[in-house]
């Protein structure tokens, strides 16, 4: 099954994926399978406003500077941040079309919505 027009993946439950449909999911899932950077998703998403200074994060996950910009810069390159340069500083915030399609490859009714009982 073909992803909907602008979705990277169909819902693995619903057929196999394409070679390509794999090939995006499985970047951003390499992204994500660092606790750090799960951490480091967690905050930015839990954060008054949506959106982070990479200079907040150090402090909140206790990694060097250099180590949080890399961990950012990956999670950047998956696609699952958004960033923003103001003067020095670089804001982050969720990227939520992105999370939302592994979100939805990964869901067993290819939904996004959450189940309720």
């Amino acid at each position: 099954m073909s992803p909907s027009p602008g979705l990277c993946c169909a819902p693995i439950a619903d057929a196999p994926l394409s070679e390509e449909e794999a090939a995006a999911l499985s970047s951003a899932l390499r992204a994500l399978a660092d606790p750090v950077r799960l951490r480091l998703l967690s905050l930015i998403a839990a954060h008054p406003g949506g959106e982070v200074c990479a200079c907040e994060l150090v402090d909140a996950v206790g990694r060097s500077q250099p180590t949080v910009s890399h961990h950012l810069k990956v999670l950047h390159e998956a696609g699952l941040l958004d960033r923003e340069r103001r003067g020095t500083w670089i804001h982050y915030r969720i990227a939520p079309t992105r999370l939302a399609e592994v979100q939805r490859a990964l869901s067993p009714t290819g939904s996004t919505e959450a189940k309720t009982a």
